[in-house]
């Protein structure tokens, strides 16, 4: 069987998706891929509750976010951020999402493994869950270290693009987003899904057109979505087969819909063509 072989292909072959663990892929792609966006677990989830819409929850996430000692949690950092560092092309450069439960270990691994690091751009959540326990802050930000492969190539940044959409001044490092929008989850959710905005600006950050991103915990392939919306191509690896599917129905969706676009304009252009173009919009 060949380990390259995804498990699902788009038809517009734009969006790869493997269902397995990333440290059994990302090998088979050595300095192919231009921005490696990740969002590993936290290990947060520790039997604690949180506040969810009004409603007392468990913070708990799933067997993969169990928490776990801090060599254990390094250890799984070292194996996946070193495979990552292979798949990277010279001047690729990587980003990966964190809270202070994993941040430290990201970041002192990446140095360990001679990326550089660029900067740490903080995701300040514009409507955060309050804290239950009334003994800590309210947890509204998480972090995302960006960091490139080499000390000696140039990496992605779309320096005047960022500062275009900025109001035309420098973009700095403190991003204020919602969390996901409803719409965002018509499909089904993934309990740490990151919101579709914040990973567009991500991607307009750090890559071209011409890219090629990866995602090694997709989840559900928020940055796919992100990435084809913006005319990347996009390969993904999620082990977990609920969210593999979930993946392929957001792909689905987003296919249909641009479908649909495309039918209404060319409806809209044939009509323009015959003069009944004001007559179909009024």
């Amino acid at each position: 069987m060949d380990a390259r072989k995804p498990g699902f292909t788009s038809a517009d072959s734009k969006f790869l998706l493997y269902n397995t663990d990333c440290n059994k892929i990302l090998p088979c792609y050595k300095e192919v891929f231009d921005l490696i966006f990740a969002d590993p677990p936290y290990f947060l989830s520790s039997d604690g509750f949180t506040i969810s819409s009004g409603k007392i929850v468990s913070v708990n996430k799933g067997e993969w976010d169990k928490g776990a000692a801090i060599d254990e949690i390094d250890n799984f950092n070292r194996v996946w951020l070193k495979n990552a560092h292979l798949a990277l092309k010279d001047n690729g450069s990587i980003l990966v999402s964190g809270t202070y439960h994993n941040v430290f270990s990201l970041g002192r691994i990446l140095q360990e493994l001679n990326f550089k690091i660029l900067n740490i751009i903080t995701w300040q959540k514009s409507n955060p869950p309050p804290n239950f326990s009334c003994r800590y802050l309210t947890h509204s930000t998480e972090q995302i270290i960006w960091a490139r492969k080499s000390e000696k190539h140039k990496h992605i940044f779309n320096y005047d693009l960022l500062k275009c959409i900025n109001d035309n001044k420098q973009m700095k490092d403190v991003w204020n987003f919602p969390s996901i929008a409803p719409w965002e989850k018509l499909q089904g959710k993934h309990p740490t899904q990151k919101p579709l905005p914040l990973l567009v600006r991500l991607l307009l950050m750090a890559s071209n057109e011409e890219s090629l991103i990866c995602d090694p915990f997709s989840g559900s392939s928020t940055t796919g979505i992100a990435a084809n919306l913006l005319e990347r191509k996009f390969i993904g690896i999620e082990k977990d087969s609920a969210f593999f599917d979930l993946s392929i129905r957001r792909k689905l969706e987003l296919d249909e819909s641009r479908l649909k676009i495309e039918s209404k304009l060319k409806d809209l252009m044939l009509l323009k063509k015959q003069g009944l173009y004001k007559d179909q919009l009024s």
